[in-house]
């Protein structure tokens, strides 16, 4: 590892150490999962210490699809930081509790998630209330009688719906975000082994 390492240029490895420094001040200002424990933090381990080749490519595929952009952990950490500038984190919240909520095979740990789910973002009063309309709201009430994996798929797809189409945009235009763009396409610009030239250029 330490070897490999040594066999980049000294330009890579400060291209990537600034990377990885950029995303970190991206990040930096919002305390990730701490209420849910569903968003995870930014991770830069071994896997990403090649320059960080796969994960300025898993940055690169966020603005392809909001698909790839929620199916990548340090996607949904950037996403959820940026949320929270809007205050409306809310949303990304709820959408990951019914991803973990539909993984649940207990009909008892399944009643019992679905009203935990119900108080804390449907109901009138919760204390991170989503955007829904009342029609789903009743839905959702009604489908908490008999829980199932699939009681909260609407008010999941409105509010999915909700963050593609409003949120989704703003954050790939996001000045954070833009810059991040910009520091993967040059660490995904430079060959995974260094050239002669690129070497002497430091």
């Amino acid at each position: 590892m330490c070897r490999t390492l040594a066999a980049f240029p000294t330009s890579c490895l400060e291209r990537a150490k600034e990377f990885k420094t950029r995303l970190g001040i991206f990040l930096h200002k919002s305390e990730l999962g701490s209420d849910t424990g569903n968003v995870g933090k930014f991770e830069w381990g071994s896997k990403h210490s090649k320059e960080g080749k796969n994960f300025s490519e898993d940055v690169l595929g966020w603005k392809e699809s909001f698909d790839l952009l929620l199916s990548s952990k340090n996607g949904v950490a950037a996403f959820h930081a940026f949320l929270k500038t809007e205050f409306s984190e809310e949303n990304l919240e709820f959408w990951l509790a019914c991803e973990e909520f539909k993984k649940l095979r207990s009909a008892t740990k399944l009643a019992s998630r679905a009203h935990r789910i119900f108080e804390e973002f449907i109901c009138g009063e919760a204390p991170k209330e989503v955007n829904i309309d009342h029609e789903t709201r009743e839905l959702t009430r009604t489908n908490l009688q008999a829980a199932t994996a699939a009681c909260f798929d609407a008010a999941q797809r409105k509010v999915r719906a909700l963050m593609e189409k409003d949120s989704y945009p703003r954050f790939l235009k996001s000045p954070a975000y833009r810059d991040l763009a910009t520091q993967a396409m040059a660490a995904s610009a430079s060959p995974s082994s260094g050239s002669p030239a690129e070497a002497s250029h430091t």
